[in-house]
C-alpha cells in the first residue's frame, strides 16, 4: 500500500478533515516513517492504531506486523479501511470510538501488544487514560499537543507537573521523543506538537483495587494545588481525612503535611494513597 486507498478520492480530492473530530492530518511523509520508526514494531508483533486517518501512519505499518488494528470513529473513513482490507487475516478495522470500543478483545495478547496514534488534541486525556486501563499495552506512541506532552514529562515541582503528569506516571513511565511543526498537517492547526512514549511499568505498581482511590486523591490534590496537603487531605469533600489520622498518614507515606501537591512525586501519591486506605 503506497497511498490512501481510492476511496478516500472524491470529486473533491482528499478525504476532508472534520472540525468536530479534531482531525489534522499528518501528511510531512519523512515524520510519518520516523514516528513509525519510534514504535519499532516488528513482523511478530501487534499493533493498534488509533485515528488511522487517510493513512499517514497505516500505510508504513500495514503488512509489516503480525496483525494492525485500526480504530477509526469517521463512518467514511472506517468504510474506506474496511473495504481496503477485507479478506485480510493480518488487518482489523473497528468503526468506532476508542473511548468506548472494545478494541483490546481483536489483540491475542493485548498486555503485549504496542499502539500508536495521531489522537485527536480535544480529547487527549481521555484517550491516554482510556489506553492505560488493564491489560495495559507493551509500548504506546503518540502524536499530541506540545504542551500536554510537556506536562505528560514534567518533572515534579515544575509548574507544567499536574494531575496528568501523575496519573500517567503512576502507572508508566513517559518520554518526550520529538517536536513536530504545525506545518506538517493539513489543514494546519493552531499549535505545535510533539510525539512521546509511554511505557506501562511492570511490574504493577498499583493494585487494580487501589487505582481508583489514587486518582481520587490526584484530582483532589491538583484542584488545590495551592494550598497544604493537611488542609487537602482534612477539608476537600472528596477526602475528609480526620485531623486526628493526619500525621499518622503522613508518617506511613513519608511525605511533608506542609508541603503541597507539586512537591510529590507519583510514587509519593502512591505511598499516600495506599496510607489511605490503612485509615
Amino acid at each position: 500500500m503506497t497511498g490512501p486507498p481510492s476511496s478516500f478520492v472524491s470529486d473533491e480530492g482528499l478525504h476532508r478533515a472534520k472540525r468536530s473530530l479534531g482531525q489534522n492530518f499528518l501528511v510531512d511523509p519523512n515524520l510519518q516513517r520516523k514516528i513509525v520508526a519510534a514504535l519499532g514494531a516488528g513482523p511478530d508483533d501487534e499493533v493498534v492504531e488509533i485515528g488511522p486517518g487517510r493513512g499517514a501512519l497505516t500505510r508504513h505499518l500495514v503488512g509489516t506486523v503480525r496483525r494492525l488494528v485500526l480504530v477509526e470513529l469517521d463512518d467514511q473513513l472506517a468504510a474506506s479501511w474496511a473495504d481496503e482490507f477485507q479478506g485480510r487475516d493480518d488487518v482489523v478495522v473497528i468503526h468506532g470510538d476508542v473511548l468506548e470500543a472494545p478494541f483490546m478483545d481483536a489483540l491475542e495478547r493485548p498486555e503485549e501488544a504496542l499502539v500508536i496514534g495521531n489522537i485527536p488534541y480535544n480529547i487527549t486525556s481521555p484517550i491516554l487514560f482510556r489506553l492505560l486501563e488493564r491489560p495495559r499495552p507493551r509500548e504506546i506512541v503518540l502524536m499530541v499537543q506540545q504542551e500536554v506532552a510537556e506536562r505528560i514529562a514534567a518533572k515534579v515541582g515544575t509548574k507544567a507537573y499536574g494531575a496528568l503528569s501523575v496519573g500517567v506516571r503512576s502507572v508508566a513511565t513517559a518520554r518526550r521523543l520529538f517536536g513536530v511543526g504545525r506545518g506538517a498537517f493539513r489543514p494546519v492547526p493552531g499549535v505545535d506538537s510533539a510525539v512521546i512514549r509511554i511505557t506501562p511499568t511492570r511490574p504493577e505498581p498499583v493494585l487494580e483495587a487501589d487505582e481508583p482511590h489514587l486518582r481520587n486523591l490526584v484530582r483532589a490534590a491538583f484542584q488545590w494545588r495551592r494550598k497544604q496537603l493537611r488542609k487537602i487531605l482534612r477539608d476537600h469533600t472528596d477526602l475528609r481525612v480526620p485531623a486526628e489520622a493526619l500525621d499518622r498518614v503522613a508518617e506511613e507515606a513519608g511525605i511533608v503535611l506542609s508541603d503541597r501537591p507539586e512537591s510529590l512525586s507519583p510514587e509519593d501519591f502512591i505511598r499516600l494513597a495506599s496510607a489511605l486506605q490503612d485509615e
